[in-house]
């Protein structure tokens, strides 16, 4: 059963206390879990890496938490804000980063920052989802390749994205994780039909 929350904004002075509670959430988290492989390093720098994004997204987006006491927060950047340049990570925190993560954690983290920001532009170049237009994109290729008798693929990182592809006739093929142990990816066939 859900409990009706009232949500507000949150403010900059929250910042601590809500890398604590994301820390929290996201500590058995498979992409955090590859950040940072030993509990130990992971549970302490977390809420460190955490209240970078959170203070990103309160540069440039918004942040909410629940009314009457924290509970939790989502952190949401706008269309065009979702780049986290140097610069931006610099002015949220992200700053001496050795003290944080050893090498392997920061070129890991660089790694998945770069990946994710061109997944992101390829899924998402403009503020349009959710509104039919990647299937009506996709359905004149989808068609000349039936008529061709020709399979389609592509790959997702997004396992939401799994579901939306298989009503487009997409299979799952294969799955792997990203640089031998990151997150998973799935490559993903059409059949023509």
């Amino acid at each position: 059963m859900s409990l009706p929350l009232d949500t507000i904004g949150m403010a900059e002075p929250d910042l601590d206390a809500a890398a604590v509670i994301q820390s929290r959430a996201f500590f058995d988290d498979p992409l955090f879990e590859f950040l940072f492989p030993d509990a130990t390093v992971r549970r302490a720098q977390l809420p460190w890496i955490m209240r970078v994004g959170i203070a990103a997204g309160l540069q440039v987006g918004h942040v909410h938490t629940t009314r009457s006491a924290m509970l939790g927060h989502a952190v949401w950047l706008p269309p065009g804000g979702t780049h986290l340049s140097n610069d931006r990570l610099a002015e949220a925190g992200f700053v001496d980063a050795e003290q944080h993560m050893d090498e392997k954690a920061i070129a890991r983290f660089g790694t998945f920052m770069e990946q994710s920001s061109a997944i992101h532009d390829r899924l998402l170049p403009d503020p349009y989802q959710g509104r039919g237009i990647g299937s009506a994109l996709m359905q004149p290729t989808l068609a000349r390749a039936d008529e061709a008798r020709l399979s389609c693929y592509l790959e997702t990182v997004k396992e939401r994205n799994v579901v939306y592809y298989r009503k487009h006739g997409f299979e799952v093929a294969e799955e792997q994780a990203v640089a031998g142990d990151g997150p998973p990816v799935w490559m993903m066939i059409r059949q023509p039909r």
